[in-house]
């Protein structure tokens, strides 16, 4: 139990370094959850600050769930009578619970999707692909970044019942359940967005080179 909640304490501080607030403060002297939709992560860095700007944020959010899925990882096997899939899964929902809630930053962080998306390409590479695919896909066709997260956690809750291999940790059935919470974390992270979306005005993301800073 020790363990479990050492490596829960450990993912939710890392999850706590929201690299969207410091990147903005560095490159635009504004803490961007004061511009755009107020939401401290990838997107509303891209609208605020600008594509490098965002594309150091994605890096560094997606770090953060790699991070914390090694970390736990290395301590299950290392430390006796513990389920490693389980100290796996600790740490994936904490270090997205930190990013979402982060201590350091007032407990107003973002939304938790580019740390979503390490967490899920660690825990198992094969439905972190498909994932990811279906996410570019519908977020190409729609142009809603919200949807696209939204749709992408749900499918990898449904996959964790179907795919048994491609673990980090070896397969239990405990990968279901976290599949499920993880799921709806990000959708209450995107509950907001969803009233918009069902409402028919949820922000869109431009393509076109004229609206790039």
């Amino acid at each position: 139990m020790v363990a479990y909640i050492i490596i829960g304490i450990i993912a939710y501080l890392i999850g706590s370094v929201n690299f969207s607030i410091l990147i903005s403060k560095k490159m635009a002297g504004f803490d961007v959850r004061e511009k755009g939709s107020g939401n401290a992560g990838t997107t509303n860095v891209l609208r605020s600050v600008g594509k490098k700007a965002a594309a150091l944020t994605l890096i560094c959010d997606i770090s953060k769930g790699i991070v914390s899925i090694l970390i736990a990882v290395i301590v299950g096997k290392f430390v006796k009578n513990v389920s490693p899939a389980i100290l796996v899964e600790v740490a994936a929902l904490f270090v997205v619970i930190g990013h979402t809630f982060p201590v350091f930053f007032g407990f107003r962080g973002g939304k938790g999707v580019a740390t979503s998306l390490g967490v899920i390409l660690l825990v198992n590479w094969k439905i972190g692909l498909i994932c990811l695919v279906f996410a570019l896909v519908l977020i190409a066709i729609t142009r809603m970044v919200s949807l696209g997260s939204i749709s992408a956690a749900v499918l990898f809750a449904v996959l964790t019942v179907f795919i048994r291999d491609g673990y980090i940790a070896e397969f239990e059935g405990s990968y279901i359940i976290f599949g499920v919470i993880l799921a709806s974390l990000v959708i209450f992270n995107h509950r907001s967005n969803l009233k918009r979306i069902l409402a028919g005005n949820e922000n869109k993301i431009s393509f076109s080179k004229k609206e790039d800073k």
